[in-house]
């Protein structure tokens, strides 16, 4: 790879670095194509791009990046590279069940925004909820304490139409 070719994949991992909520490094030894094509076939469903870099690329792009120190000690042997979208835990969540499944994929790190997680933090990460999920509970949330009040007030003016209705019939009689 010439030197120019080098400098034109660093500007496009760097560009993919810049453009995601989280950068995730897992080991992809001993995955046949079938399972990594339909891992890849799950990252896109998410929003999530999927690569397989040279390490020494992808250390020179967060060199130059910054903020990413701690994924450097993790760009040994096989090294795929999940960068998330807006869907940040979509990744740890995928990377998770494979590995629960299969026993390989294991997760290597990653960060989030710019808070750095280790291999040993997996299931935490899996089992945040969405963005989706979290939009939906405030919804949720905002939506009940209004759904009360209308029942309040179709439970009042319930009673007070039959407390009206027992009136009338006292005085019919």
């Amino acid at each position: 790879m010439k030197k120019t070719e080098k400098a034109e994949v660093i500007s496009q991992i760097k560009e993919l670095i810049n453009n995601s909520t989280g950068v995730f490094l897992v080991d992809y030894s001993g995955i046949n194509v079938a399972d990594i094509n339909s891992l890849r076939r799950s990252f896109k469903q998410e929003g999530v791009t999927y690569k397989v870099l040279k390490n020494t690329l992808f250390r020179k792009a967060l060199e130059e990046t910054g903020g990413y120190d701690k994924l450097l000690e993790n760009l040994v042997g096989m090294t795929g590279v999940a960068f998330a979208g807006e869907n940040f835990v979509a990744p740890a969540k995928i990377i998770k069940k494979y590995y629960d499944e299969n026993k390989k994929f294991s997760f290597k790190g990653c960060y989030i925004e710019s808070t750095y997680y280790d291999a040993n933090q997996l299931d935490t990460l899996a089992s945040m909820p969405t963005k989706d999920e979290i939009m939906a509970s405030i919804i949720g949330s905002v939506g009940s304490p209004a759904s009360g009040i209308v029942g309040a007030i179709n439970s009042v003016i319930r009673d007070l139409v039959s407390v009206v209705d027992q009136i009338s019939k006292k005085q019919a009689a």
